[in-house]
């Protein structure tokens, strides 16, 4: 029997609770409504987490029993817990697979994880976005046309200080000119990175089936490979080196040192 696979999506679920009209369109929070469209795939089991919750939701027994996490912020960035940025990084780079969506690309795990500043230049007019798919054979674009389109979405543009990625699934262009690169894919230790650009939480992304389905895939795309790799930095002595050698000259440090590992 085929083990399902485990997604925790994570929302900061402010605005859902403050915001008149994004309570309206996500009366769930925006975080359930993510959720509900991984849930039309019966073969993944979803949970969900979110800010106000003790450690954030992501407790070490919550991120140990998950394959995928999906991460939305916007507002409330510079809340979270810098133990639990480690905590997430940490399970990231051992095979963990990790969906930063719209304004996550300034949230602190996201940055922490590309080494930028995640900059970009945006405008909130609600202008139709239409996504094209740069490569129609990428698992992530599957059951996707050459493109899709969203009626009302917040623009974000070019300049987008990021590295450069491994691969760019969607790139965006927008009635306003601007175009983005809006889903590209990283991998960091052993674990794999999709961004993905829409989700304004003042607009419906999140209920368009080609969103979910794009979601979905990347759920899937994001899956662990293998077995869970633990970042170490362990001492081999002389007599373990895989050819025989002779130590020759000072030593700077011992193993178990402090400072070293």
């Amino acid at each position: 029997m085929t083990q399902k696979l485990r997604v925790t999506v994570w929302g900061e679920n402010v605005h859902d609770k403050k915001n008149e009209t994004v309570a309206q369109i996500y009366p769930k929070g925006m975080h359930e409504c993510i959720a509900e469209g991984l849930r039309e795939d019966a073969s993944l089991v979803v949970r969900t987490a979110t800010l106000d919750q003790p450690e954030h939701g992501l407790t070490e027994a919550v991120l140990d029993q998950t394959d995928v996490l999906t991460w939305w912020g916007h507002c409330a960035h510079g809340k979270v817990d810098d133990a639990i940025v480690d905590r997430v990084q940490a399970r990231v780079l051992q095979g963990m697979g990790l969906i930063v969506l719209h304004s996550g690309h300034y949230s602190k795990i996201f940055k922490r994880l590309l080494g930028t500043t995640c900059s970009l230049t945006w405008r909130e007019a609600g202008e139709k976005e239409r996504l094209w798919v740069c490569n129609p054979g990428h698992p992530i674009a599957q059951g996707i046309d050459r493109y899709f389109e969203i009626p009302n979405e917040e623009m974000y543009g070019e300049p987008f200080a990021i590295p450069n990625p491994d691969e760019v699934v969607f790139l965006s262009w927008f009635a306003g000119g601007e175009a983005f690169r809006s889903g590209a894919t990283w991998k960091r230790g052993n674990g794999k990175i999709f961004y993905f650009r829409p989700g304004h939480e003042t607009y419906p992304t999140y209920h368009q089936k080609e969103v979910r389905l794009v979601i979905r895939n990347a759920a899937r795309w994001a899956a662990p490979e293998g077995s869970r790799w633990i970042d170490t930095c362990p001492n081999v002595p002389v007599e373990k080196a895989a050819e025989k050698i002779v130590a020759q000259g000072p030593t700077l440090h011992k193993a178990g040192e402090a400072g070293y590992r």
